[in-house]
């Protein structure tokens, strides 16, 4: 099993046709991804190494049955990829692009969920990132830029704020291995959050413990720490990067802004350890608590 992501799903790659899209279309296909199309709408009738490239994500859909995306659009123009594959009710929208105004992100989110609630039939798409590296299903699927060769398919949970600290931990942990690995991008809003990943690891079967890998800035390891309390009885490990960080500074990724106390990766971590998750002052530290927990 895995969530949201599995060796049926059908992709298609929005702006396929750039180098950026072109290089990691090429990497998901070598990593067993169906990647059954592109979408770009000036190199409409052409391919990319005999993937077909269609001029909207409607056409695609329609013609080959997709139910994933993953963007590789400029920041000026993904809120117009984003809108487009909203409209046509594509299930899983992966947003890899960078520098992605918060506003736009804000607008096509909300738009993603107004359409999810009207009532017309449609669904809301589910939405992962932007700014993010994608998910993986380890031996099934790779919608995005994570590594593919670094771990082997197990029954770990990952969700990541991080997208170098997922790969690590992908790697720390790769003799036991991962269901699905979900990096959901560090920017102040983003589609999936973590208590989305979280719940469905919570229901998916097949997965028996999950790695939360945080970061300083915002409250949402707090909230998922309530979330946790509430809704969730698979053991969770966790990781809040940022320990180091002095108070008041902003530090890498666009939602690590803290103020005081509020947002301190020893805020974080108290508030999980408070819920019963054990949380690493390291990832190999995280990682081997895990290890723990997965052999007895």
């Amino acid at each position: 099993m895995a969530i949201w992501l599995t060796k049926d799903s059908k992709v298609i790659v929005q702006g396929i046709t750039g180098s950026e899209g072109t290089k990691h279309t090429r990497r998901m296909v070598a990593a067993g991804t169906n990647v059954v199309g592109g979408v770009n709408a000036r190199k409409a009738g052409t391919d990319v190494d005999g993937i077909p490239v269609f001029a909207t994500v409607a056409e695609a859909m329609a013609e080959t049955a997709a139910d994933v995306s993953v963007g590789f659009v400029p920041p000026a123009f993904t809120r117009d990829a984003a809108l487009e594959a909203i409209d046509a009710q594509i299930p899983l929208l992966v947003l890899i692009t960078e520098g992605v105004p918060v506003q736009d992100t804000a607008y096509f989110f909300a738009y993603s969920q107004e359409r999810g609630a009207s009532g017309d039939g449609a669904g809301a798409t589910r939405i992962i990132g932007p700014n993010c590296p994608g998910l993986i299903s380890p031996g099934q699927s790779n919608a995005g830029i994570i590594p593919s060769d670094i771990t082997k398919a197990g029954r770990i949970g990952l969700v990541s704020k991080s997208g170098t600290l997922t790969y690590q931990m992908m790697y720390e942990l790769r003799d036991i291995g991962f269901s699905t690995c979900v990096g959901i991008g560090g920017d102040p809003v983003i589609g999936t959050t973590h208590i989305d990943c979280l719940a469905a690891f919570q229901d998916d079967p097949e997965t028996d413990a999950i790695v939360m890998i945080g970061e300083i800035g915002g409250d949402a390891e707090e909230r998922a720490a309530e979330f946790i309390k509430a809704n969730v009885t698979k053991p969770v490990v966790g990781y809040v990067a940022g320990f180091t960080a002095p108070e008041g500074k902003t530090m890498g990724h666009a939602g690590a802004i803290v103020s005081g106390s509020s947002g301190t990766a020893a805020a974080k971590a108290e508030a999980l350890e408070a819920v019963g998750v054990r949380v690493g002052k390291t990832p190999s530290a995280t990682a081997r608590l895990m290890a723990e927990i997965i052999n007895g």
